[in-house]
C-alpha cells in the first residue's frame, strides 16, 4: 500500500450506521435499552451528528404530525393519504407503524428545545394537514445532541466512511470503513447492525452544473451508501424503480410546500394558467389516482411538464398573488394591512432561512421580493429516497401486531431479510411520507427491535482475519492504482491506467440521464433507451475496478461513486422489469405509457446473492390490512 494504514477493531452489541435523523432516533431508543439489559451501542457516521443527513441544513416545518391525542386524524387517514400518493404501492403495516409512534418523536424534539409555532390558544401551528410549522435553522443539532448524549462520546465514531458489510454463515456481523481524517482502517464486530445511512443522490445528472455543480435539492453528501450497504449483504430490496422528482424553486432548489399550504399560492405556466386546471382531463388516464385528493405528487409534476413540453414555460409560483390574497383582509386599516405585509415577507423568506439559504441568496443577487413578481419553479433531477415522496429501500419485517401471519413479517420489526440487519429512514423501503420526524420514530422502532434481537440471539460471529485483510486491500485499491500510473501521463487527470472519480460520475450521470430517463429527456425512458444503459452499464462496472485517487478525500469520492453505482444499477433493472407507467411525473415508459393495475399492482423486489454475484428480479403483493377507499 502506498500509505501505513492502521487497522482499528472496535467490538460492540448493536453497530448503528449513520448520522441522520434515522440513527439519532435509533440511537436514543437503543441507548435506554441499551442501559437497561447491559448492552453496547456504537455508532459510526460519514460526517459530524450535528449538521449530519437530510436535515443538515434545518428544515422550516415538520412535515409528519398525525395527532392522535388531539382527534386531529387517525392512523387510518394517514395510511389513506401515503397510499393514494404512492398510486396504490405502500406496505400499510410499516407506514401505520410510523404513523402511531411518529407524534412522540416530535414531543421529544419540543422537550429538547426545537421551537415549534404557536398560536394565540397555545396550539401548534399547522401549514397543512399534516405539517407543522417550526423555527428550524437548528432542528438537527438539537435531534444530534439529545443522541450524543444518550450514547456518550467515547461511543460514536465520526469522519469514517463505511464501505461493505462483514457477512458470516448467512448474517449480517458488523462493517468495515476508513477515517476520512487519518490513516486508519475500521473493522466494527457486532450483533445486529442498524443501516441508517441516507438516500442517494448524484446518479442523475443535475440541473446545476458549472459553478453551481453539487447544488441538488436532497443532500449530495448521501450517495447510496444505504442501499449499497444492504444490496452487498444479501437482503431483498424493493421499489427500487422508484425515484422522487421533486418540483423546486428553480437553480437553489427552494421548498415550495410553504408556499402551497400555508401561503394558498397557486402555480401557473408562463401564460398565466393553472396548469392543475387545465390539464384536469389528463387525470383521467390513471384511474382512480387521478381523483383522489390530494393529487398525487408525481401527477401533480406530470401535468406541469407537459405545459412546459408544449412550450409554455417556464412554470410560476405566484408568490406576490398569494401574499396579496392573505393581506387583503388588512386592506381597510392602512397600519394593520403594511404590519400584515411585512409579517407575511418575514415568514417568506425565513422559509429559506431555515433549510435552504441557498434560495434566499438567489432570490436577493437577482431582486425577487415574493411579494411584487413571481418566482419560477422547475422540476429537479430523480433522487431516491424512502422518507419522502419515494419508496426505494430494504424489503423489511413490519411490526408483530400488525403484520404477523403475512409475508411482511418475520421475527423483528424493521429487520432485513438477512438476520442480525435493521434498516431506518431512506434504508427501509415502501414506507414514505415518514419525513424527518416519522424517520426519527423508526430508527426508534428500529433499534428497538435490533435489541430485542440481540437479547434472543446473544451470540458474536467474526469472520476470518484473512477476509478483512482482503476487504482493506481492496478499500484502499484506488490509492495504490493512482501511486503506480499517475506519472505516465504528464497530466494526472488523464491517464490511460485509471479513470478519477469525478470522470467516473459524469460519465455515470450521463448515462443515466439519457437513456434511464433523467430530467434532459424529460424523465422518458424506453426498452430500446434501457437495453443500451444497460450494455453501456457493463463498461462502466468494468471501469470502475480502474478508479483512482491520489489521497484519502478523493478516496471517499472513488466510494461514494461506486456505491452510486449499485443504486443507478438496481434503479435500470427495476424500471426495465416494471412493464408499465405508475408514477408519470417522476418517470414514463414511453413504450408502456399507461397504469396497468391488473397486472402491475405489486412491488417489485430484487436481491443480489453474495454467493453467486447473480440478481433476480420479482413480484411481491401488496397486502391490504386497513379498509382504504379511494
Amino acid at each position: 500500500m502506498p500509505m501505513n494504514f492502521e487497522t482499528v477493531e472496535v467490538t460492540t452489541d448493536l453497530l448503528i450506521i449513520g448520522g441522520g435523523m434515522g440513527a439519532c432516533g435509533a440511537a436514543v431508543e437503543a441507548a435506554y435499552w441499551g442501559k437497561k439489559h447491559g448492552l453496547k451501542v456504537t455508532l459510526v457516521d460519514k460526517a459530524s451528528m450535528p449538521r449530519s443527513g437530510a436535515v443538515g441544513m434545518g428544515l422550516s416545518a415538520i412535515n409528519l404530525y398525525v395527532g392522535l391525542a388531539e382527534g386531529r386524524n387517525t392512523v387510518q387517514d394517514y395510511v389513506r393519504y401515503v397510499k393514494g400518493d404512492m398510486m396504490g404501492i405502500a406496505r400499510d403495516d410499516l407506514v401505520a407503524n410510523i404513523a402511531r409512534h411518529v407524534d412522540s418523536s416530535v414531543h421529544m424534539f419540543e422537550k429538547w428545545g426545537l421551537p415549534l409555532w404557536k398560536d394565540e390558544e397555545g396550539n401548534y401551528v399547522h401549514e397543512g394537514k399534516w405539517q407543522l410549522m417550526i423555527s428550524g435553522e437548528s432542528y438537527k443539532v438539537i435531534v444530534a445532541e439529545a443522541a450524543k448524549n444518550a450514547l456518550g462520546e467515547e461511543n460514536i465514531y465520526e469522519r469514517v466512511f463505511i464501505t461493505e458489510p462483514l457477512l458470516k454463515d448467512g448474517k449480517c456481523v458488523g462493517a468495515v470503513g476508513f477515517s476520512v481524517r487519518e490513516n486508519k482502517f475500521y473493522v466494527f464486530k457486532a450483533k445486529a447492525t442498524l443501516c441508517a445511512m441516507g438516500g442517494t443522490v448524484g446518479v442523475f445528472k443535475p440541473k446545476s452544473t458549472g459553478e453551481g455543480a453539487g447544488r441538488s435539492w436532497y443532500p449530495p453528501f448521501s450517495t447510496g451508501s444505504s442501499a449499497y450497504f444492504t444490496m452487498k449483504a444479501g437482503a431483498e430490496m424493493s421499489s427500487q424503480e422508484v425515484r422522487f422528482v421533486p418540483i423546486r424553486f428553480k437553480d437553489a432548489y427552494g421548498p415550495v410546500g410553504a408556499w402551497f399550504l400555508l401561503f394558498k399560492s397557486r402555480a401557473t405556466n408562463a401564460m398565466g394558467e393553472n396548469y392543475m386546471e387545465t390539464r384536469a382531463d389528463e387525470l383521467k388516464k390513471f384511474g382512480v389516482y387521478g381523483s383522489i385528493k390530494p393529487i398525487p405528487a408525481n401527477l401533480r409534476n406530470h401535468l406541469g411538464l407537459l405545459d412546459v413540453q408544449e412550450g409554455k414555460g417556464p412554470l410560476f409560483m405566484r408568490t406576490e398573488e398569494a401574499i396579496a390574497n392573505l393581506a387583503k383582509a388588512y386592506e381597510g386599516d392602512e397600519k394593520a394591512f403594511k404590519k400584515k405585509m411585512k409579517s407575511l415577507e418575514n415568514e417568506a423568506w425565513e422559509d429559506f432561512l431555515d433549510m435552504t439559504i441557498a434560495q434566499a441568496l438567489l432570490w436577493a443577487a437577482t431582486n425577487v421580493q415574493p411579494e411584487e413578481r413571481s418566482s419560477e419553479i422547475a422540476a429537479a433531477e430523480p433522487y431516491f429516497i424512502s422518507s419522502h415522496s419515494g419508496s426505494s429501500g430494504a424489503w423489511i419485517s413490519g411490526p408483530e401486531d400488525l403484520s404477523a401471519g403475512s409475508d411482511y413479517f418475520w421475527g423483528y420489526a424493521n429487520m432485513t431479510t438477512v438476520p442480525g440487519l435493521f434498516a431506518a429512514g431512506d434504508a427501509s423501503g415502501n414506507c414514505p411520507h415518514k419525513f424527518s420526524s416519522g424517520t426519527h420514530a423508526e430508527g426508534r422502532i428500529a433499534g428497538k427491535s435490533a435489541c430485542k434481537y440481540i437479547l434472543e440471539n446473544n451470540t458474536l460471529l467474526e469472520v476470518e482475519p484473512s477476509v478483512v485483510e482482503e476487504m482493506k486491500a481492496i478499500t484502499y485499491k484506488p490509492l495504490e492504482i493512482y501511486e503506480q500510473y499517475s506519472g505516465f501521463s504528464t497530466d494526472p487527470q488523464v491517464n490511460p491506467n485509471y479513470i478519477l472519480p469525478k470522470q467516473f460520475m459524469f460519465r455515470l450521470q450521463k448515462l443515466m440521464d439519457e437513456y434511464v430517463g433523467g430530467a434532459n429527456v424529460y424523465f422518458c425512458m424506453n426498452s430500446a433507451s434501457l437495453e443500451r444503459a444497460a450494455e453501456l452499464f457493463e463498461f462502466l462496472k468494468e471501469d470502475s475496478e480502474k478508479l483512482a485517487a491520489k489521497d484519502i478525500y478523493e478516496l471517499l469520492r472513488v466510494w461514494e461513486n461506486k456505491h452510486r453505482m449499485w443504486q443507478a444499477e438496481s434503479h435500470l433493472r427495476a424500471v426495465t422489469f416494471r412493464d408499465e407507467t405508475r408514477w408519470p411525473g417522476y418517470y414514463i415508459r414511453t413504450d408502456k405509457p399507461v397504469i396497468d393495475e391488473e397486472n402491475w399492482h405489486c412491488f417489485v423486489n430484487m436481491k443480489w446473492d453474495p454467493q453467486t454475484k447473480e440478481w433476480s428480479v420479482f413480484k411481491r403483493p401488496v397486502i391490504d390490512m386497513f379498509d382504504v377507499k379511494f
